[in-house]
């Protein structure tokens, strides 16, 4: 098939694709989520150097896993991956499952994944749909058919198993995703140079462009996140994110959250809401760090201000903070949005 031989000749070299060890791909195939290959590769080569076994893997603790993920955001992936360890050992006596009926159960493993782990590992007959997938389908079908909707994720899923090589699924799975990542891209494909070419619909009817069809895009929400650093002796206060909300298990420090931006409201009047009158009476001088910065999550954006407040002695702000050196400080987990600002804050800790 032709498909499979331009993979053979034109395929990426990369770790996870020379072993059929399944909890090396299941750990290529979470990092790979959401992520970039040429990003996610050194994350992949550090969990595989720090916990090379699934068994290694779970007797990780939560903050270790995070600290590794540092920086990869979707955070969900990484508690996830933890979880799913954990259910290896308990329910498959530490040794990583290869079926699909035994991958779908794990935490944080839907059916691409699954199907991509079994396929992969084991050679099982299982289509994977993917976002390269849904592209290259899409186009070769001329399919106006939302790939965001229930009706569309049957369709492409029930074409993606029709097109599946019975001999090589594994093969004939990684041969469309690198098709789509390499040259059905998503602006300015290399049609040319494409082994589907002649049976490519769209690119006869002169629709490529427009395929992929999604429906309408979700709505944004916005938020401002206003941090205060309390800063005395060289030690700051923080605290870490609870469950329901973004960066959970994460560090961050004193956070005032507002539904609107501050322009009516000083650094006072953030800074009273978590001290008492007589606390705010110690601060010398306040700095601000940064102001209005924009932090993009999938459905939220986020306005960031941080103010640095010097303190003649020391306060405790309410709530459930903790007072921490620098040092200690960067040993925490942190979300990306906190690991920039960081860079700014270190002058004032660090002569």
């Amino acid at each position: 098939m032709r498909l499979l031989e331009w993979y053979e000749n034109n395929r990426r070299q990369l770790p996870w694709r020379d072993t059929k060890d399944p909890y090396r791909i299941w750990l290529s195939e979470i990092i790979l989520q959401q992520t970039r290959v040429i990003q996610g590769l050194d994350y992949y080569l550090r969990f595989v150097k720090r916990w090379p076994s699934v068994r290694a893997l779970a007797s990780a603790s939560e903050d270790e896993v995070l600290k590794e993920w540092q920086g990869l955001g979707y955070y969900s992936r990484a508690r996830n991956l933890l979880k799913a360890a954990h259910q290896v050992m308990e329910q498959f006596g530490g040794q990583f499952p290869t079926k699909y009926r035994d991958l779908i159960i794990l935490n944080g493993v839907g059916p691409y994944t699954a199907a991509a782990i079994a396929s992969f590992s084991s050679n099982e007959a299982v289509a994977v749909v993917d976002g390269n997938v849904y592209r290259v389908l899409s186009r070769l079908y001329d399919l106006e058919t939302p790939i965001d909707s229930s009706e569309g994720q049957k369709l492409f899923s029930r074409l993606a198993s029709e097109m599946l090589d019975p001999r090589e699924p594994g093969l004939h799975n990684q041969a469309v995703m690198e098709l789509g990542a390499l040259v059905c891209t998503p602006a300015s494909p290399h049609c040319g140079e494409c082994p589907l070419q002649e049976k490519c619909l769209a690119k006869a009817q002169g629709t490529i462009s427009s395929r992929p069809v999604k429906q309408g895009k979700v709505k944004v929400r916005n938020r401002w996140f206003n941090y205060l650093i309390f800063k005395f002796n060289d030690t700051l206060w923080v605290h870490q994110r609870g469950q329901g909300d973004i960066w959970q298990g994460l560090w961050e420090y004193v956070n005032v959250e507002r539904e609107s931006p501050i322009k009516g409201e000083s650094v006072m009047d953030l800074a009273l809401s978590v001290l008492s009158h007589e606390e705010w009476e110690v601060v010398e001088s306040v700095v601000p760090v940064v102001e209005d910065r924009h932090h993009q999550l999938t459905h939220q954006l986020l306005h960031i201000n941080c103010f640095l407040l010097n303190l003649s002695q020391e306060v405790h702000p309410k709530g459930q903070y903790e007072q921490i050196s620098w040092n200690n400080w960067a040993e925490k987990a942190i979300p990306k949005a906190i690991f920039d600002l960081n860079s700014k804050i270190y002058p004032f800790f660090v002569p």
